[in-house]
């Protein structure tokens, strides 16, 4: 079965899209992998969906009401003119790329919407868990971009992992969504414990060394880590202008027209410790 891993952190603006997406194209594309992968997107800000798919086709996809991740919360759903019908799996599913060797990367979108989700929570947060379920005997690995909130969205996505990757940015206040998210690991795991979901690890996102912010930021994350058993990468994803670029280019760092060697040689070391981490 699939290896499934959400990324998530308390605290927005730290790169949880732009290291989901990367990694997604780092193990679909690379040579020594060529492993099948799905991202969810499960944030209603959507940016993993438009990263991967580029504001032009992603508009299409919406304009044209392909189901996203938005309908599977909703299936079962009693409304004025009926109830929501619930959705084959392959409905949800877009295919982003395909590489030789058999490589693909596949997305299940997110759409503003997502949010009036959270406004009618009910019994929603096994949906994702159902639909994943049914596919995942088609991927290697399943990436799950997740919302900075503490919701069902959270709670759906601990229930349908295996592992969870929390990116921090090495800066001031980097630090602040982490008692939250030792609370809601906590909480969900004894009120749920048929899914053990693991920490991976924490990983500093666009660290560039300045001193002494940076060590000081990396000084608070680890002690926290420390106190609570959490593993802290050994790699760091570095800061680089490479990877927005990247975003509006619809392209991971290693095919970013004029990205350094240097950087995507980091970002290699990170995904590589990733997969030792989840056992790939």
């Amino acid at each position: 079965m699939a290896h499934k891993t959400a990324l998530i952190n308390m605290k927005g603006g730290v790169g949880k899209s732009t290291v989901t997406v990367n990694l997604a194209w780092h193990f679909a594309a690379y040579t020594n992998w060529k492993m099948r992968v799905l991202v969810v997107d499960l944030d209603p800000q959507f940016n993993a969906s438009q990263y991967l798919l580029g504001v032009r086709q992603y508009a299409e996809l919406i304009d044209n009401n392909q189901p996203t991740i938005w309908d599977i919360f909703e299936q079962g759903t009693r409304t004025p003119t009926g109830i929501i019908r619930r959705l084959d799996p392959g409905e949800v599913v877009t295919n982003v790329a395909r590489f030789r060797g058999g490589g693909r990367i596949d997305l299940i979108p997110s759409r503003l919407e997502l949010a009036f989700s959270l406004k009618n929570p009910g019994q929603k947060e096994r949906q994702l868990t159902r639909i994943v379920s049914e596919i995942e005997e088609n991927y290697d690995l399943v990436f799950i971009d997740c919302a900075p909130t503490e919701s069902i969205l959270t709670t759906a996505a601990y229930m349908c992992s295996d592992y969870l990757l929390v990116p921090v940015k090495p800066e001031y206040l980097s630090s602040i969504g982490l008692p939250l998210l030792v609370n809601s690991m906590q909480d969900f795991l004894e009120e749920n414990p048929e899914f053990p979901v693991r920490l991976a690890g924490v990983l500093f996102n666009a660290a560039d060394n300045y001193i002494p912010e940076e060590a000081l930021a990396k000084k608070g994350v680890r002690e926290i880590a420390r106190e609570n058993g959490w593993y802290v990468f050994d790699s760091e994803v570095p800061y680089s202008r490479s990877f927005p670029k990247g975003a509006r280019e619809g392209s991971p760092i290693f095919r970013t027209s004029y990205s350094r060697t240097a950087k995507v040689n980091q970002f290699n070391q990170v995904a590589s410790e990733f997969a030792h981490r989840i056992g790939l």
